[in-house]
């Protein structure tokens, strides 16, 4: 009953989602939307809102949830635990206070150690088990780190492809949250005194469903296979990995190509290849001379691109108004900040992958 209860109110979370209209879960979704509704509530043990918010475009709704299902939930080399704290440690280094709640929430409710507290505190030096530690030191600093194929990481090769994958697909994740949601998984009408309690039953809720079994590569059939680009080797090493990060860049690609200009994705290219994985800070000052040099039509297109990428906080109804003026309708909203959210998140896999 508690259970039935709690994923109604999850639910009923995507009343959070901002600027876009997700499709709802019981407005009788189909097709895509539908087969992957049905394997987030089976598999994550909800219809997690950093998922659903991508419902208006299908392939990168497909996408993140294959991404996220084959790196952190399938069963693999790496103990989910180990994969929930690079989570929880990712969103940290990104400052998305939604994910580090949910993630370090079921890291808590997985551990029973104050490993969960650790990470939401920024002491990750206080986490008690040293590879836990290490590998949560090392997803904090995810974005900045310099090439790791010439450096020391506190995995093994065998263990790559999960550890940096479910770091890449924060990175993406991150970027969305931060543009669609709240700061907070619970509704904003929950009472303070409250809000401790809820998230100790989030957390076992989402602790039960982590320890069920979840066969890799069982959502590989909702995107067509895909060929894996350099960007993403690191995933070689495993193939249902492998597989889900091919087919899912394919789709966000494709999506890309459709709905952000050309003169931006060349732009958003050359800016990252610059990139030292620091946010350019406070001011929006950067991202007009960004795009001072685009076509006049191309240039809301790239405020938004650009910021999403590298300063997804300084996204505003301001920069998401402008660029539905020339592009109408919340596929094309979700198509292009999926695309830039990938594109750096690509970036920093490309650093990270080691050997």
């Amino acid at each position: 009953m508690v259970t039935a209860l709690l994923q109604k109110a999850l639910r009923r979370s995507l009343d959070q989602v901002r600027h876009v209209s997700p499709v709802r879960p019981d407005g009788g979704p189909d097709g895509t939307v539908a087969r992957v509704y049905r394997q987030a509530e089976q598999d994550f043990g909800m219809l997690a809102p950093p998922v659903a918010l991508h419902s208006p475009a299908p392939g990168p709704l497909a996408a993140s949830w294959m991404m996220l299902r084959e790196s952190l939930l399938a069963d693999g080399l790496v103990p989910r635990a180990t994969k929930e704290a690079v989570a929880a440690a990712v969103s940290l280094g990104n400052s998305c206070p939604y994910c580090i709640t949910v993630h370090a929430t079921t890291l808590s409710a997985l551990l029973g150690t104050p490993t969960g507290a650790a990470v939401s505190a920024d002491d990750l030096a206080a986490i008690p088990d040293p590879r836990i530690r290490a590998v949560a030191q090392w997803a904090r600093r995810s974005a900045s780190l310099p090439d790791s194929r010439s450096s020391e990481v506190p995995f093994s090769r065998e263990q790559a492809p999960e550890l940096i994958g479910v770091a890449v697909t924060f990175h993406y994740l991150n970027r969305m949250v931060d543009i669609f949601l709240a700061d907070s998984p619970l509704p904003p009408n929950v009472p303070g005194p409250a809000r401790s309690n809820a998230l100790r039953l989030l957390g076992r809720f989402m602790g039960s469903a982590a320890r069920a079994d979840h066969r890799p590569g069982a959502s590989l059939d909702l995107l067509p296979a895909a060929p894996l680009s350099e960007d993403l080797a690191w995933a070689a090493g495993s193939p249902h990995v492998a597989e889900a990060f091919a087919r899912a860049d394919a789709a966000i690609e494709a999506v890309g190509r459709q709905y952000v200009p050309a003169s931006v994705r060349a732009a958003l290219h050359a800016r990252l290849a610059g990139w030292d994985g620091q946010p350019p800070g406070l001011s929006r000052a950067w991202v007009q001379d960004e795009v001072a040099s685009l076509p006049p039509e191309d240039r809301a297109a790239g405020r938004l691109v650009m910021l999403t990428a590298l300063a997804s906080y300084q996204v505003d109804q301001q920069v998401i108004d402008a660029f539905r003026w020339h592009q109408p309708g919340d596929e094309a909203l979700v198509a292009a900040t999926s695309w830039a959210s990938m594109a750096v998140a690509r970036q920093v896999g490309c650093r990270l992958r080691i050997g």
